[in-house]
């Protein structure tokens, strides 16, 4: 498979309809690719707090539509990295989107796991409850969003839900890039899954990001790594490792608890 991780800049003075349309372009770019992978809250900046209200939307709003279009132009699978999304009952949600060849929403996913400690995101979005896995030709991927990565609980479900590839969009700080890596590879090794995941460049609210995109192997090898500027990394992958590495080295079957 080859998979593109589109690690954007979230440039503030950059309007978000301009970006959508930009991101948009870079995802038609990669037609071609199997899998093309967007970051966490890129249309507003995952630290820009502030603007989450605003610029919240419905599930199937506007970076709904112009992400379905890109993904059938380009007939790729593409995980649209997330969005402020707006209940119709009212409560805000970090929601992840998947696109279809054909342009279909094959699966959405809210955040499970808030970041802020009480403040921020923590407080001004509602915690989803649903594990998400999707089905694609050669892998099943399993997704998460951002602080996710530091619960490996959540991995485990995922993988015993079926998931071999696990992707992870991300507005990760650059204070704490050397922790991006560190758990990427965790949890690469402990599931034994490739691990796709794509942060942001730039700075949201004065949040420098750490960008940084990695790709890491059933083993817990980088494929590829991005570094802190936009870029596109894009990496060719075997999906078949899983299941040689899970059966050369079966240590999910001596899983106790």
């Amino acid at each position: 498979m080859r998979a593109s991780l589109i690690q954007i800049a979230v440039d503030e003075d950059e309007s978000v309809t301009s970006r959508r349309q930009r991101v948009a372009s870079l995802v038609r770019d990669q037609a071609g690719a199997d899998l093309v992978i967007l970051p966490e809250l890129w249309t507003t900046g995952a630290f820009a707090y502030e603007d989450f209200a605003r610029e919240a939307e419905p599930l199937e709003g506007p970076t709904y539509e112009v992400m379905a279009k890109a993904a059938s132009d380009a007939g790729v699978w593409l995980h649209a990295g997330s969005i402020p999304e707006r209940d119709p009952e009212g409560p805000l949600y970090n929601t992840s989107l998947v696109f279809s060849p054909s342009g279909d929403l094959a699966a959405a996913y809210r955040k499970i796991h808030r970041f802020g400690f009480d403040k921020g995101e923590a407080v001004m979005m509602s915690a989803g409850r649903e594990l998400v896995t999707v089905r694609l030709p050669g892998t099943t991927l399993g997704v998460a969003t951002c602080y996710d990565l530091r619960f490996p609980e959540l991995f485990r479900g995922l993988v015993d839900a079926g998931a071999e590839t696990l992707v992870v969009p991300a507005g990760w700080p650059e204070r704490r890039r050397s922790h991006w890596t560190l758990l990427a590879q965790a949890r690469a090794v402990e599931n034994q899954a490739f691990v796709l995941a794509c942060g942001t460049a730039g700075t949201h609210a004065r949040v420098p990001q750490a960008g940084h995109s990695i790709v890491v192997d059933p083993w817990g090898e980088v494929l590829a790594e991005a570094g802190a500027q936009e870029e596109v990394l894009t990496v060719d992958f075997d999906p078949g490792r899983v299941a040689t590495t899970r059966e050369l080295f079966p240590a999910l079957k001596d899983r106790v608890l």
